[in-house]
């Protein structure tokens, strides 16, 4: 009697043994699909072209660190000092119902633009010895940067780019940097539009 038992308790053993245990082979998939997914995220990144953009005329990194600074140089200018962008036709945009932001109409770009500033103090006077710089650049990249780095008074006291060449179509930015005598220093950025 005790020999049938312990036949039977054997063979119930070698049935347990020979049971299927799947879950080690599972372990290893998802470790492989861990690894596949990670090589293809970080092949897929860097694939990617980081961008440079230009704020404020300036790498982000340098405009961030010096933003305090901007904006209180700014707020100076903009107490004594008036931007005006004259002759430039724009194209007109529905106002969006679902945003609190408002939007200027940006400026029609040609393939070939000039673009003409007037400078002058909140009391109307015109002011002297500035130092002007202009930038069309498009939002978020610089590739197609087009910076001239000092603008000429024309005889009119308005500040004129020369012609600048526009080849690709879509949205861009014109930057006017103002650079006073007193170290104040504004900005004035203009949404634009080439179709």
């Amino acid at each position: 009697m005790v020999g049938y038992y312990f036949i039977k308790y054997s063979k119930g053993l070698e049935l347990e043994n020979k049971q299927k245990t799947y879950w080690p082979h599972m372990i290893v998939g998802f470790l492989l699909i861990g690894l596949t997914l990670g090589f293809w995220t970080i092949k897929s990144a860097s694939s990617m072209p980081v961008e440079k953009e230009n704020a404020y005329m300036m790498s982000y990194q340098d405009a961030d660190k010096n933003m305090n600074e901007i904006v209180a140089q700014q707020q100076t200018f903009d107490t004594k000092y008036k931007i005006e962008l004259l002759n430039a036709k724009t194209i007109h945009i529905e106002d969006n119902n679902n945003s609190r932001k408002y939007h200027n109409d940006p400026i029609e770009l040609s393939a070939n633009n000039t673009f003409v500033y007037e400078i002058k103090g909140k009391n109307g006077a015109i002011v002297e010895d500035l130092n002007v710089t202009f930038l069309l650049t498009r939002p978020h990249t610089d590739i197609e940067d087009q910076k001239v780095v000092k603008i000429a008074k024309n005889t009119l006291n308005k500040w004129q780019t020369p012609s600048i060449k526009i080849a690709n179509k879509g949205r861009y930015t014109l930057v006017l940097r103002v650079a006073t005598p007193d170290g104040s220093v504004g900005f004035l950025e203009t949404p634009a539009y080439f179709k």
